[in-house]
């Protein structure tokens, strides 16, 4: 909800539309034929070097024309590849492991030029273990591909969300199986005592501050003067808004609470940044993980 997580968006969107290509194992320093065939190899090899983490070989793979401009989530724009090499580097560091399955891919090419139309997954995991954490940003990308000298290069992509409420939080156990992390909701006849301090774990951006709420889910978090109040709770389903005055920007959230009562995970989204008070909800937002310190913990 903050300007670092509008570029953890920003981060993921990147990522994932200079990912535009999956399906490529090995060397990505492709010298591409003529046909679509080419053009779609080198999408494929994009999207693997995002996955594989490797800034060196979507390097190479993208064309880095000072005026060439691409658009990714959260209206970002990028002009040139700097700013776009700083950001993947960025996610690179922040981020343990990445997956990025293409779901549907198309290719057109005409002469030199080739576009593309493309559906993928961003899988996102941060942390380790039992601490680690996974989302999935369902994306729409486009963009289009010049052959310089054999080679296809991105030359510009533009990407969005394929659903309204961005980022969705991966609640089972990730790859290793095992039992998911919560059940099917079972039904409260009342709200439960949602008092204490709770971490607030934004994923996409891994950023964490503290929240202290009443029984009923209302009261300040420590990031840019911000204060939760819960609209609504029921069959651990927990809704409500969240206002910032550090940086006059507010939104809501929809989060699961475990049946333990110890964290919940879910969305947040905004509603008005300054001035602009027309985002449509759900449109643009992040992932949330809440996690309940115990008592001895929550006073120290």
């Amino acid at each position: 909800m903050n300007e670092s997580m509008r570029r953890a968006r920003i981060h993921a969107s990147v990522r994932l539309s200079l990912c535009l290509i999956l399906g490529m194992m090995g060397s990505v320093t492709v010298s591409l034929a003529s046909d679509s065939g080419g053009a779609e190899a080198a999408v494929r090899a994009l999207v693997q070097a995002n996955a594989d983490k490797d800034l060196p070989g979507l390097s190479r793979l993208m064309a880095q024309d000072a005026d060439i401009t691409s658009y990714t989530l959260g209206g970002r724009k990028y002009v040139g590849w700097p700013d776009i090499e700083r950001d993947m580097q960025e996610e690179f560091t922040a981020v343990a492991e990445l997956e990025l399955p293409i779901t549907e891919l198309k290719v057109w090419t005409k002469g030199d030029i080739a576009w593309f139309a493309m559906e993928l997954d961003y899988i996102r995991t941060v942390g380790q273990g039992q601490n680690a954490q996974r989302a999935v940003l369902p994306l729409r990308e486009t963009g289009v591909l010049e052959r310089r000298n054999g080679q296809w290069l991105l030359h510009s992509w533009h990407e969005s969300f394929r659903n309204a409420g961005g980022a969705i939080p991966v609640v089972d156990m990730p790859k290793s199986g095992g039992a998911p992390m919560h059940t099917a909701t079972t039904s409260a006849a009342t709200a439960p005592d949602l008092s204490g301090e709770w971490n607030i774990l934004e994923v996409e951006d891994n950023k964490t501050y503290k929240a202290t709420l009443d029984k009923a889910g209302n009261g300040p978090y420590t990031q840019q003067g911000g204060r939760f109040a819960t609209t609504k709770f029921e069959d651990r389903l927990w809704q409500g808004t969240w206002h910032q005055t550090g940086n006059d920007r507010e939104g809501g959230f929809e989060v699961l609470l475990s049946e333990d009562g110890t964290q919940a995970k879910g969305v947040w989204w905004y509603s008005r940044v300054g001035d602009k008070n027309n985002i449509p909800p759900r449109q643009w937002g992040g992932t949330y993980v809440w996690k309940r310190l115990p008592p001895s913990a929550a006073t120290h």
